[in-house]
Parts: structure tokens; C-alpha cells; sequence
């Protein structure tokens, strides 16, 4: 019961905060300050200050601001056009036909993104045209484009999962390697029922693509190569060894400027913009990052996540249930928050839960993962929603639904990774590493 106190406040001045308009990186500094004004009789400023440069000044964190320049960059050259010259001539023949291209396509940049937003823009800009001439089903193109974007966040170099492991001080490398199936599966889970679903609707009839030969189809996937040679660079200096995870932006930033550069696309217009579009998503990361860090100080010193922690645990939860539980909270809380913020808000709170039911740091990253890319889809938050509105002028309504299937799908997903933990753990535990390297 005495931890309720302290519950209420902090609750109170977040939503308050919240609900003002805030940033959600000032609102958790306003939260954090509060508390450790009522709470503690350690001086809160200095405390704030210590706080924010120990956890801003960290060597693993410098890989968040080139994996989103690398995307940045990316998202400013022909690639999208190239990757639907490449993919469709192959997905043209499978149950489904072209919607395929969505998911193949979202699920190759997200491999060189780390982001769902510019996933999401940069294949849909091309895809969605070119489906619609076809006569696609509209519900289809949206809700496969909406579902495969939030693989951005799964498939490395995935912004989620360095947050994650910064946040609990684990190996960002690590992380990623353990996104690569699972991600991987549920790229295949979308295309499954994109196959089930041309088969059962009728409202299913596009216009067939002209068939090509064998070699006119290896011709067209000339277009992908840069991209699978970027993929490998990034993905591949990491599980052998290489490279750490900020050594590996570094090379992705370096090969998607040569990439820019070999398609023409790199000017000095394009090459301005892609590092202030960087610097502004990483300073508002940065901020969001430094509020929960401070949070996490202010609460440990209520003793808050210990006494939850306990609390927890006397309830006589199975792993299982736990889980579940999980899975309702960041549900609920991913229909207002994004989900990065909901990852560095809960953190504190939820590690200690998790290590003591004793379930795999790793593999809790990739299923939290799964869960806050389902707050991607969800309203009114849910921020791939929102693209996909500025790019079809459809109602909100009409896209939510859309969705719904895709939704459906992660919660299974979710299922899935409980039921065969080894999809998220098998490859971290395989990979080669460097010494010293995390």
C-alpha cells in the first residue's frame, strides 16, 4: 500500500503533462523532477544534470543517429522505384500477386531503415500507384503496406532495439541478430494470409501481369543488388564479428551515400536535407531518452520498481501469464504513446519483473518489440496510420481497418515467439564475437 502514493503522483503529473500538449521528453523530466523533489532529499537539479550526460554519453547510443541518416538518405534516392522493378517480375506469379511486393519490399528496406515511418514512405510513394493501376483491393494494399512497415522496427538496424538495449545495458549486436527470424517469420505470416486471402475473395481479380522469361526476370533484379550488397554489409559485418553496431552504421551511412551517389541522387540539396531529417528524429529520441533515464533515477530512489517488482512476484504469476499481461498493458498504453517512448517509460518498472520470472533479456526485446510495432497500427496514436493518411486521403476509420488483419497477425506472432523462444535466441547465441565488441 505505500507504494501507491508515489504510483499516483507519478501518474498524475505525467498524464497531466501529457495531456497538456508536452513533449513526451519534457513530460518525463517534469514527472522525474517531481519525484525527486517529494520523495527524495537528493537535490534534484544536480541530480538531473549528472543523470542526462552519464546516460547521453554512451558510445552505443552514437549507432541510433547514423542508422537514421543511413534511412534518411536511403529514403531520398530511386530505391523504391528499383526495388518494385526488381521484386515484381517474382512476386508477380505468386497467390496474391503484386500485393506481395509490399511486404518483400518493406521487409528488404527495413534491413537498411531501422525506422517504420521511412519504411512505410519510402516503398508506399511507389507501391501504392502502381497496385491501384492494377485494380488491387484498396483494403489490401493498405493493410499489407500499414502491417509489413512495422518490420522497420524488428529487422536491424532497428531504432526500437537499440533503445531497448541501451536502456537496459545490452548488447545492441546482439539485439539485432535476434530480430533477423523473427522478423523474417512474420514477413512470411503477412504473405501467408495475402495467399489465403486472393484465394477466398472474390473481389480479388487484378489485372494479370504479362508473363516474362527466366532471364528477363534475373535482368530486372539488377535494380537490387546495391540494396542486398548494403544489406550484407551492415547485417553481415555484424554477426561475423567484424563490427560492432556503431561500427556498422558507420559503414551503412558510408554505403548508402555511395549508393545515392552511383544513382545520381546525391546532391548537395538531398545531402542537407537527409542530415537535418536525422538530426532532428535523433535529438527528439535523444530528449525522450534523457527523460526516462532521469525517471528511472527518481523512481529507483521511491524504490518503486523493486516494490512493484515484489508485488509482482507475490502474485504467483507463470511466465505465461505474465506475458500476458504484458501484452494487454503495451497494447493499451502503445493507443497513446509511440513505441519508443513506451519502451523507455515502462523500462524500469518492467526489467526488474522480467529477471525475476527469469525470462531471456534478448528474447523479452524481440517480443516487446513485436507488441509496441502493433502500437504502429493502432488509433489514435498509432503513428503509420497517420502516414498512410497524408499519402491516400482516405478516412482514419477506412485505414484502421484495413489494418485489423495485420494487427491479428502480431498477436499471434506474439504466440509464436513464446512457443519457439529459439526464433529470437538461437542466432545471438550462434554468431561470432568480436572481443571487446558489443
Amino acid at each position: 500500500m505505500e507504494q501507491l502514493a508515489p504510483i499516483a503522483i507519478f501518474l498524475f503529473v505525467l498524464f497531466l503533462l501529457l495531456g497538456s500538449g508536452v513533449w513526451v521528453g519534457l513530460a518525463l523530466l517534469g514527472v522525474a523532477y517531481v519525484g525527486m523533489e517529494l520523495f527524495t532529499t537528493r537535490p534534484a537539479g544536480d541530480a538531473m544534470i549528472t543523470k542526462i550526460w552519464t546516460s547521453s554519453s554512451s558510445w552505443t547510443l552514437t549507432a541510433l543517429p547514423l542508422f537514421i541518416w543511413m534511412g534518411e538518405i536511403l529514403y531520398r534516392t530511386r530505391l523504391s522505384e528499383d526495388m518494385f522493378k526488381g521484386l515484381s517480375p517474382w512476386m508477380a506469379r505468386l497467390p496474391g500477386g503484386l500485393i506481395h511486393t509490399n511486404i518483400v519490399g518493406c521487409t528488404v528496406f527495413a534491413a537498411v531503415s531501422g525506422s517504420s515511418a521511412a519504411t512505410l514512405t519510402t516503398v508506399g510513394k511507389m507501391s501504392i500507384p502502381e497496385l491501384r493501376k492494377r485494380k488491387y483491393p484498396e483494403t489490401m494494399v493498405i493493410g499489407t503496406l500499414a502491417g509489413a512497415a512495422t518490420l522497420g522496427l524488428m529487422i536491424p538496424p532497428s531504432l526500437t532495439l537499440i533503445v531497448y538495449g541501451v536502456t537496459i545495458n545490452e548488447s545492441i549486436t546482439k539485439l539485432f541478430i535476434a530480430g533477423i527470424l523473427p522478423g523474417l517469420v512474420l514477413a512470411a505470416m503477412f504473405m501467408g494470409y495475402v495467399a489465403i486471402y486472393s484465394r477466398l475473395s472474390k473481389d480479388y481479380n487484378p489485372t494479370p501481369e504479362p508473363t516474362m522469361t527466366f532471364l528477363e526476370k534475373v535482368k530486372n533484379s539488377r535494380f537490387l543488388i546495391p540494396v542486398i550488397c548494403l544489406i550484407l554489409l551492415v547485417i553481415g559485418s555484424m554477426y561475423l564479428g567484424y563490427a560492432t553496431a556503431t561500427e556498422a552504421a558507420a559503414f551503412g551511412v558510408i554505403g548508402s551515400l555511395v549508393l545515392a551517389a552511383g544513382q545520381r541522387s546525391l546532391t548537395l540539396s538531398t545531402f542537407s536535407e537527409s542530415l537535418m531529417g536525422a538530426v532532428r528524429t535523433s535529438a527528439m529520441i535523444a530528449l525522450i531518452l534523457a527523460g526516462a533515464a532521469f525517471l528511472s533515477l527518481s523512481m529507483g530512489f521511491t524504490g518503486l520498481p523493486r516494490g512493484l517488482a515484489t508485488l509482482i512476484d507475490s502474485l504467483d504469476l507463470t511466465r505465461f501469464e505474465l506475458l500476458m499481461a504484458l501484452l494487454v498493458f503495451y497494447i493499451i498504453l502503445g493507443c497513446f504513446l509511440d513505441g519508443i517512448s513506451s519502451v523507455v517509460l515502462t523500462m524500469a518498472v518492467v526489467e526488474p519483473m522480467i529477471r525475476q520470472a527469469g525470462i531471456d533479456i534478448i528474447w523479452f526485446g524481440i517480443f516487446i518489440v513485436v507488441v509496441v510495432e502493433m502500437a504502429q497500427i493502432t488509433p489514435p496514436i498509432g503513428f503509420n496510420l497517420f502516414v498512410l493518411q497524408g499519402m491516400t486521403h482516405h478516412e482514419m476509420n477506412f485505414i484502421a481497418r484495413a489494418a485489423i488483419p495485420m494487427f491479428l497477425i502480431m498477436v499471434l506472432m506474439v504466440f509464436v515467439l513464446i512457443a519457439f523462444p529459439d526464433l529470437a535466441t538461437w542466432l545471438p547465441e550462434n554468431m561470432r564475437q568480436r572481443p571487446g565488441g558489443g
